[in-house]
């Protein structure tokens, strides 16, 4: 059975390290010139030295920072490339897996051969659900290697579309979207149908778990700190920021979305009394922000995680209930 399969899917299986190996040569390279031009320009060890804190003195590091952006800027939107990878093999690796055999009518010749319905499913998902598991694990690494210098400097492992392509998330991603096309093929039992509803599907639910449920997963900090003092927030730290903006002494949030820093010396009561005139309301005035800290990132990744392998597994079980009642 398992040779069987192997042999019904090896040409998709060519292909999909074909193209693996396409995005590997465009992805290689940019990311050993990125590293490269992180490191030389000095920009790696400032950081470092710059630290994790939330709050820093000044930095020093934003000349560097913004050359390296300027750079690099449009490398980032390779990252939309690798978000598709695990929809991708639901779509081809999934979708066809059960709906191809229904649609050709192979299965039935399957079964007569003392194959029961059970192991036969099984053995199909077993066996791309190992390769797509593996592809996965490659992918993820391969990703977090590429978005290392990108992420270090400011774009954070939290932000959307970063977040979805390192550490754990796309392991559960792609298995989801394997049992998700498997699921449709079984409901459709045609393949150009089991692969329009699977894409559908699986970006319908990504969607809510991105945008609905993943800023739930723990409640945020609140951090304040005065418009007046040395003190700016350190927008390498990598924490994923919800809200931010300026309070006036009563705690009212007078001005939204902005922050504010009336630096040293004589400037500071001339800026501190502009505010006042402006009609912000009393002093003192502080810079606040609602945030989840970068440290977090390995736990949201594993509650995302089990999210989706749950669907997973719920899929798998679907999956094997509708085989049972395929005529």
């Amino acid at each position: 059975m398992i040779w069987l399969t192997w042999r019904q899917h090896r040409k998709q299986a060519l292909w999909t390290a074909v193209a693996l190996a396409a995005l590997a040569a465009v992805l290689v390279p940019t990311g050993l010139a990125m590293r490269s031009s992180f490191e030389d320009s000095g920009l790696g060890a400032c950081l470092r030295a710059l630290g994790h804190a939330e709050l820093v003195d000044g930095g020093g590091c934003e000349a560097l920072s913004q050359r390296f952006k300027s750079k690099y800027e449009t490398t980032t939107y390779l990252a939309i490339l690798l978000v598709l990878l695990p929809v991708l093999a639901g779509v081809f690796l999934g979708a066809p897996l059960v709906a191809r055999e229904v649609e050709n009518g192979t299965h039935r010749l399957v079964w007569t051969q003392g194959i029961s319905r059970r192991r036969w499913i099984l053995t199909k998902f077993g066996l791309v659900g190992a390769v797509a598991l593996v592809l996965s694990v490659g992918y993820a690494l391969g990703s977090a290697w590429w978005l290392g210098p990108l992420t270090a400097n400011g774009l954070g492992r939290f932000r959307f579309l970063v977040f979805d392509v390192q550490g754990t998330a796309p392991i559960g991603y792609t298995l989801f979207a394997v049992a998700l096309g498997i699921l449709t093929g079984t409901l459709s039992r045609r393949v150009l149908p089991a692969m329009g509803i699977s894409l559908a599907a699986f970006i319908a639910v990504r969607a809510l778990v991105e945008l609905l449920a993943r800023p739930s997963f723990m409640p945020t900090e609140t951090l304040a700190y005065a418009v007046d003092g040395p003190a700016m927030v350190n927008r390498f730290a990598g924490s994923w920021v919800y809200q931010e903006g300026v309070r006036n002494g009563t705690g009212a949030l007078v001005i939204p979305d902005a922050r504010i820093s009336c630096g040293g010396g004589e400037g500071v009561t001339q800026c501190l009394a502009g505010l006042a005139r402006d009609g912000y309301g009393p002093g003192p005035y502080t810079n606040w922000l609602e945030y989840q800290p970068a440290d977090r990132f390995w736990t949201f990744q594993t509650i995302e995680t089990g999210i989706f392998l749950a669907l997973t597994a719920l899929l798998v079980a679907l999956a094997i209930r509708r085989v049972r009642r395929i005529a």
